[in-house]
């Protein structure tokens, strides 16, 4: 990855995504208004901080990346698996129970918070697509990054072995251990949990979650994989960790969206007249319901406490 700092905003970027047409940064806790314990890019409005100051803060995000507010969309995450498709008419909306966003619309901004858990970056060259997505182990459990290629493939027409996949900060096994509970929703929404969790002598387990996301990925059949390698708990100087800050933290951003490139679309895909994205191709049918991987005995999609927007 490679970081980056300008005006007092600290980004981060992947080298796999340095692609013409595709803008996206990973933003630090560095360089907002927010105080203590939100201190000080904070752009969670459900975790106590000033509005103001969280307005001033994706303001500041918005200059730094030149867009206008009213080209985001945004989610409020709540730890499912539920994939969105946005197109134009979308810009400015924010959408409900949700923890992934896919688009092929060039100047819809996708926006999404993180606070330990991981964001997933997804680019699809040969349609010009793009997908950003929540992933904890919640996520995990319900195969929100797989939902998510299958999201691509339905939509765009997009096939998984020409994915490049961004795996951002996250909790990592340094700092995240987890209960029985975590690691029997790992056996069932993983090909080998095995090599993701490890049994501590306390009877807990250390809980890999970025390899966890990666296995889920390549299972999708996506061969291109970038890691950030950056825990949260880890860099709390630049990341904010909820985990590592005891619940009481704010979040940082995750920006990307596509522009319009300069070859011609013509032979790939028509222009869709109403919203001004690529028309979808014909893909292959996919399942993209909430419930499609619910582990047994886990609570229907909606039901984790709490939100964030």
């Amino acid at each position: 990855m490679r970081r980056t700092e300008a005006c007092g905003l600290v980004t981060y970027h992947f080298d796999s995504l340095a692609r013409d047409g595709l803008v996206h940064a990973i933003f630090t806790r560095q360089g907002g208004v927010s105080q203590r314990p939100f201190a000080t890019l904070n752009v969670g409005r459900s975790v106590g901080d000033d509005p103001a100051a969280v307005a001033e803060n994706l303001r500041r995000i918005c200059a730094h990346l030149g867009v206008s507010a009213d080209q985001i969309v945004t989610p409020y995450q709540v730890h499912g698996n539920r994939v969105a498709v946005v197109t134009a008419p979308d810009a400015g909306r924010v959408i409900p129970n949700t923890d992934g966003l896919v688009t092929a619309a060039p100047g819809v901004v996708l926006l999404l918070r993180f606070a330990d858990c991981q964001p997933v970056l997804l680019y699809d060259p040969a349609h010009h697509a793009l997908g950003l997505i929540h992933a904890g182990w919640r996520g995990v459990a319900q195969g929100v990054v797989r939902r998510a290629v299958e999201a691509m493939q339905a939509a765009f027409g997009t096939r998984p072995g020409e994915l490049i996949a961004g795996l951002g900060p996250a909790i990592g096994p340094c700092c995240y251990t987890v209960g029985h509970d975590v690691a029997a929703a790992m056996g069932y929404a993983l090909p080998d949990w095995r090599q993701v969790m490890a049994l501590q002598d306390d009877d807990s387990w250390r809980f890999d979650l970025p390899a966890a996301n990666a296995q889920q990925l390549a299972a999708a059949g996506v061969e291109q994989i970038e890691q950030a390698g950056l825990c949260t708990a880890s860099h709390q100087d630049e990341f904010y960790s909820h985990r590592g800050d005891n619940g009481r933290t704010g979040r940082f951003a995750v920006v990307a969206y596509l522009e319009q490139r300069a070859e011609a679309w013509a032979d790939q895909a028509p222009v869709d007249e109403e919203t001004g994205s690529l028309a979808a191709e014909p893909g292959p049918e996919a399942d993209i319901s909430p419930s499609s991987l619910q582990p047994p005995g886990f609570p229907a999609f909606g039901e984790w406490e709490g939100g964030e927007r």
